[in-house]
């Protein structure tokens, strides 16, 4: 072996985590077909299958929720922050 790490792209595990969960091939065929080792299938197979419900849940959607409405705090707090800003540049010309 080489040692170098090779970094799989999210399609690529999903790819072979799902020939894995359809279980037409063995791991081993897997591995061999696709130049990972057994330990990597089975972990991306498991993380898919407790992955799965998550998909259709709300989750997703309360947690863009919750993302949007942060940002728009930090929008606000920005503006104020610039009329402040712009308040005292103003405030110290006079003086």
């Amino acid at each position: 072996m080489s040692g170098v790490r090779r970094r799989h792209t999210p399609g690529f595990k999903g790819k072979v985590a799902l020939e894995a969960l359809k279980q037409l091939k063995t791991t081993a065929q897997l591995s061999g077909e696709y130049g990972v080792h057994p330990n990597l299938i089975a972990q991306w197979k498991k993380k898919l299958k407790e992955g799965i419900p998550g998909i259709f849940s709300n989750n997703q959607n309360k947690k863009k929720k919750e993302t949007e409405l942060v940002q728009a705090e930090l929008y606000q707090k920005i503006g104020r922050l610039q009329v402040e800003l712009d308040w005292l540049k103003k405030k110290s010309e006079l003086l």
